[in-house]
């Protein structure tokens, strides 16, 4: 039996014992992992096109310098290609209570609990979007382009990132081994934040030791803002949701949170922001809080961990020593440790 297929077959009957839905998570892993080639053959191959060759060889210049450089695991993830044929490989459902910023949590065998539900086909998250809205509940979802098995697997570029920018790329492939090198179950907050702080702080020696501009500033600065701007509406509901008064009136209080957020984005377009539709798309979407979750996951903590790393001079081992330590309070004692961390940004 190939190397591959043992741990899967494993894996499917045991998560074929659990329901459906694990079974669904192992058939459409097992068709991902089947898919993969060797970055190496699919160069060599006389039929593969130009921008794609560039592009894996891009790639592996990334995945080489995140192993020599930043101290990131060193295995055959992002050494390997899949095809998928279409825009994502899966679907993040997530969802709040109407009156609370708390994600609805779901816990897994490999990734402990996470605040979101992944779907391989998009028809699946429609339906889970659509059981938790008829409970009353908030639910987006968010297409996501790639993502990490903490090492169970040598992951592979996908083709769903054909379409990035070369900064993408490359701060991914930084990103998902970041979550190889050290992963908290149960604290989703706490991992994105972290392989983020890697991802930016990463791509910025990369561009330094590649001799490239700085990424697009004003994007950059944009990117910053309007972060800013959603973190500020979402501390503003927190604070709503833990006050004294009636559901009827924290309903109406959210509604007017979420139109002043849009007249707030209105004044950028507007204004400063006049010639960028960066986010027009996604400001036409409903509002909600679950919509937020992913901005307050991936970006709030962002700055404690640069504080972390200043603290180190910068050094890559004794950074990762530092979080590995931090990981290992208990979830009160580290959120308020990042919380201190995070003012003194």
């Amino acid at each position: 039996m190939p190397r591959v297929l043992r741990p899967l077959l494993l894996l499917s009957l045991a998560l074929l014992l659990s329901g459906c839905y694990y079974l669904h998570l192992a058939t459409g892993e097992t068709r991902l992992l089947m898919r993969r080639e060797p970055i190496r053959k699919v160069l060599d191959a006389p039929g593969t096109d130009p921008a794609l060759k560039a592009r894996l060889r891009l790639a592996l210049r990334a995945r080489a310098f995140a192993s020599d450089r930043l101290d990131l695991p060193r295995n055959r993830s992002y050494t390997l290609y899949a095809d998928i044929g279409r825009p994502f490989v899966m679907y993040n459902v997530f969802a709040t209570p109407p009156l609370s910023m708390r994600p609805i949590t779901h816990c897994f065998p490999i990734a402990g609990c996470v605040a979101y539900r992944g779907y391989y086909k998009k028809t699946r998250a429609e339906a889970e979007a659509g059981r938790l809205r008829v409970k009353g509940d908030d639910v987006y979802i968010g297409g996501v382009p790639a993502y990490s098995t903490l090492g169970h697997f040598a992951d592979p570029i996908l083709s769903s990132m054909n379409r990035w920018s070369d900064d993408e790329l490359v701060g991914t492939i930084f990103h998902e081994l970041a979550h190889q090198k050290l992963y908290v179950k149960g604290d989703t907050a706490f991992n994105e934040a972290f392989a983020t702080f890697v991802q930016r702080e990463g791509l910025r020696q990369w561009h330094a030791a590649e001799h490239l501009a700085p990424s697009n500033p004003g994007a950059t600065q944009r990117a910053e803002r309007f972060t800013r701007l959603l973190l500020r509406t979402r501390e503003q509901l927190v604070k709503l949701y833990a006050s004294d008064r009636s559901d009827a009136e924290k309903r109406r209080l959210k509604k007017a949170a979420f139109t002043e957020l849009r007249t707030r984005y209105r004044t950028l377009r507007a204004g400063p922001w006049r010639d960028h539709a960066d986010y027009d798309a996604w400001m036409a979407q409903p509002l909600n809080n679950a919509a937020l979750l992913p901005f307050a996951l991936y970006d709030r903590d962002v700055p404690a961990f640069a504080t972390l790393f200043a603290q180190v001079h910068g050094d890559w081992p004794a950074f990762f020593a530092a979080v590995r330590a931090l990981s290992k309070l208990p979830a009160a004692q580290r959120h308020a440790k990042l919380d201190a961390l995070r003012t003194h940004s």
